[in-house]
């Protein structure tokens, strides 16, 4: 071996009981799973603070016991346009993520950071990128082709 390289000898930490689940049961989901496709667009001049905040989410989201997947993507097209993609083992594990410090703190910035309800992205922006996800699988350009992961959150 190298002088100055070494192997890894310690045990790789556990992954979660839910995730560990679903990887035994051939990649399926639990029959409560919750997923939530959520859609944001930042109100003008706050397309970098959405960002940072929604950011902030994901290490501690991932991390919630309920979790099982925790995305951010950004859109190619539009600037300040992003889609929040998260898998829950149920409805519970959800709600209690609503409960906690990281998710009340963005729920009480939200309002200041995100365009009005009345505002909304035209269909044609996200549409492709759900048709595409369904048979990305099987050769398709996929939901990467359409949105890019933000930067230190790749699922």
């Amino acid at each position: 071996m190298a002088k100055g390289k070494r192997r890894k000898t310690g045990a790789r930490k556990p992954r979660r009981s839910a995730r560990k689940a679903r990887g035994a049961a051939g990649g399926k989901l639990p029959k409560d799973a919750v997923t939530l496709i959520v859609i944001l667009r930042a109100r003008e001049g706050q397309e970098t603070l959405l960002e940072a905040e929604l950011r902030a989410l994901v290490g501690p989201s991932r991390r919630e016991e309920g979790c099982l997947a925790y995305n951010l993507h950004r859109s190619i097209d539009t600037p300040g346009a992003l889609l929040l993609h998260e898998v829950w083992t149920s409805r519970e594990a959800h709600t209690e993520h609503t409960h906690t410090p990281h998710f009340l703190r963005w729920n009480a910035r939200k309002d200041a950071l995100l365009a009005t309800s009345g505002s909304k992205l035209p269909d044609t922006d996200w549409k492709i990128s759900f048709q595409v996800q369904r048979g990305s699988s099987r050769g398709g350009r996929g939901l990467s082709s359409f949105l890019r992961p933000c930067e230190g959150h790749s699922p």
